[in-house]
């Protein structure tokens, strides 16, 4: 599909969805939904997986499921570009269990992955672990990451829309100096920084990399002319 087709205006607010997505699960779909739609392409009904193929992973693993996590596996599940860009969300009949938790994401590479510990499956939208792959195995420990699954399947959607191979997003690998139109949006997900400008949204990860998504080819063009550096496509 066409960049044309994917930039109709719509009313999404994404200051306000970005904050309201801490607060719980509908926040978190709430931010999905109009950032697919207003940054790449709608949602459709064949994005997510099947309910039975929810159950079967259950019954595969012996174990159930939290609420949000079929949520989101049934919401965009199948969307790449939200889920697999750079990173890899974990289809159902991929999910396992590691060291006392539920791996359902993988880092492109195998360096990291991330999970839910077993002891918190019962929570309807529990916190999120993750885990580096270290040289000495015996080293290596589950870590708190985001505060609730929602939150986490919500920053994965915008950050995997960002670095996707596409001609409306870049990556940059140092930290971006931006020009003063641009304003920093509410804080979400662990070490990353939100920033839009016009129809330009960007992602700054610490000190190390920046990645940005544009609405048009015209915009994503204005920001290599306001922001110089070594753009991987620019």
């Amino acid at each position: 599909m066409s960049y044309r087709a994917r930039v109709n205006d719509t009313d999404f607010d994404l200051r306000a969805a970005m904050a309201a997505t801490p607060g719980g699960r509908d926040g978190a779909w709430a931010l999905v939904r109009g950032f697919a739609a207003h940054w790449g392409e709608p949602l459709g009904p064949l994005d997510g997986f099947t309910d039975a193929e929810l159950d079967a992973a259950e019954e595969r693993l012996g174990l159930r499921l939290p609420a949000a996590l079929r949520e989101a596996y049934r919401l965009f599940g199948r969307r790449a570009d939200l889920t697999s860009s750079q990173d890899v969300l974990l289809t159902p009949d991929e999910l396992h269990v590691l060291d006392g938790a539920l791996v359902y994401r993988a880092e492109n590479q195998g360096c990291a992955h991330w999970g839910v510990l077993l002891d918190d499956l019962a929570q309807p939208d529990p916190p999120t672990v993750a885990r580096p792959d270290l040289a000495d195995t015996s080293q290596e420990r589950w870590e708190p990451w985001e505060e609730r699954f929602s939150t986490a399947a919500a920053v994965m959607a915008m950050s995997e829309k960002l670095l996707e191979d596409d001609e409306l997003s870049d990556f940059l690998e140092s930290q971006a100096e931006l020009p003063d139109e641009f304003s920093e949006l509410p804080a979400l997900g662990r070490e990353c920084r939100w920033y839009q400008g016009p129809d330009v949204l960007v992602m700054a990860v610490g000190d190390a990399w920046t990645a940005v998504r544009a609405r048009t080819p015209e915009a994503l063009d204005a920001l290599y002319g306001a922001v110089p550096g070594d753009w991987l496509n620019g």
